[in-house]
């Protein structure tokens, strides 16, 4: 009977120590939990706020509306909503779509006056039985200027609420911040294509003359070689004037100045040198269009044109980890960094006015800005007799940056 008694509460006391293990192990994995409940909601919010800003980011259309409304309607906690602009619905989810001649009303009518509004049920008759329908939040979206531009329409089962009236205004004043982002976006990438055009009218009047004086000087003395100008001549304007594409190769870019410069020896002779160190590994990396070529022909039109004898223009492209680095120097007679940096025009030579050397600076430092971050800028050293050295970095791989070829 002892012996019975001791292996009961032998077992007794192994449950226990196994129950206390295991509320032992819950504990742990409680404090050990991802998140805590408000820190769960919180995720959730930004999460969602995140789904619905990707697709705004490109605008206000029926695409971007259909795909951003339904996190649209999670973020304001109502069982439908509607995005509305100024000529039509957009999209809609959720319940209460028989109600949408009345919503797409009060959303035109918050549009034109540019105020919020509350619809009850006397704004939403319905004939419906099964109609659980009894008001809804229309609160307008501004744009970049605070016009509207559209408008969110909560639905509601009951007399909409101070928390989803607050919801919504809150949630349509953030996706009028991600239209007026994505039409900010949209017009850094209309001036970075302008500034394009604008550099390519800048290609000088002077070197299509002189490319082609130096041409013809070897129409009857050397026509192959003439015949072989004629064609690099071709391929470098060709390349300079393409239609397509914000972004090029670094090997694309490297392949019109190499044309550049072989026409530009046609006409210097030995007093043009050049020194390349190029690593082949970045080769592939992608960079704004016309971005290095500028400050190639910047080197050979202001630093050998002003230069007595022998002027030498390097390029260099090194492999830098994540990042591809640029440099283009000159050993010619360099500029004061005041008249550089104040963008007044230094003296002319051979006609040529000085300014167009700032204007391409500068056109290439903001479009590598605009492209990759305000960290890439251009690097400018010169000082009068010390030639001049521009450097700029490049990023090897960035998500929204993709070479066209030509």
């Amino acid at each position: 009977m002892a012996a019975n008694l001791s292996s009961v509460l032998a077992v007794v006391a192994l449950l226990g120590a196994l129950g206390a293990a295991v509320l032992a192990v819950i504990r742990l994995r409680a404090r050990r939990g991802i998140v805590t409940a408000g820190q769960r909601a919180t995720y959730d919010v930004l999460h969602t706020a995140g789904l619905a800003a990707e697709p705004l980011r490109s605008g206000l259309t029926e695409a971007s509306a259909t795909k951003a409304v339904r996190h649209l309607r999670t973020l304001v906690g109502a069982p439908g909503a509607a995005l509305v602009d100024g000529t039509d619905t957009l999209a809609f989810d959720g319940r209460g779509s028989h109600h949408l001649e009345q919503v797409v009303e009060a959303a035109h009518r918050a549009i034109a006056t540019n105020r919020s509004t509350v619809l009850g049920e006397a704004e939403l008759r319905c004939d419906r039985v099964d109609c659980l329908v009894r008001g809804a939040v229309v609160a307008p979206l501004s744009g970049p200027d605070d016009r509207p531009v559209g408008a969110l329409v909560a639905i509601s089962d009951g007399q909409p609420a101070p928390g989803l009236l607050q919801a919504t205004l809150e949630t349509a004043y953030w996706a009028g911040a991600q239209l007026a982002l994505a039409e900010l976006e949209s017009s850094r990438e209309r001036l970075a294509r302008a500034e394009v055009r604008a550099l390519r009218a800048q290609i000088s009047p002077h070197f299509i003359y002189n490319a082609l004086t130096a041409i013809a000087s070897f129409v009857r003395t050397d026509p192959e070689r003439a015949r072989e100008l004629i064609l690099e001549f071709a391929e470098f304007t060709r390349y300079s004037f393409r239609a397509h594409g914000d972004f090029t190769t670094l090997a694309e870019e490297l392949r019109s100045i190499d044309r550049y410069l072989t026409i530009e020896r046609a006409r210097f002779g030995d007093r043009l040198q050049v020194r390349l160190q190029i690593a082949p590994e970045v080769l592939p990396v992608s960079l704004p269009f016309l971005c290095l070529q500028p400050l190639v022909e910047n080197a050979v039109r202001h630093g050998l044109s002003r230069k007595t004898g022998v002027g030498m223009v390097s390029i260099e492209a090194r492999d830098a980890g994540a990042e591809c680095h640029l440099t283009v120097e000159d050993d010619g007679v360099g500029m004061d960094p005041a008249v550089l940096l104040g963008g007044s025009t230094g003296p002319a030579s051979d006609g040529v006015d000085d300014g167009g050397q700032h204007v391409g600076l500068s056109n290439v430092d903001e479009r590598l800005r605009s492209a990759f971050g305000d960290q890439f800028g251009l690097v400018v050293e010169t000082a009068p007799g010390a030639g001049t050295k521009v450097s700029m970095r490049v990023p090897k791989f960035h998500r929204h940056v993709r070479a066209s070829t030509s």
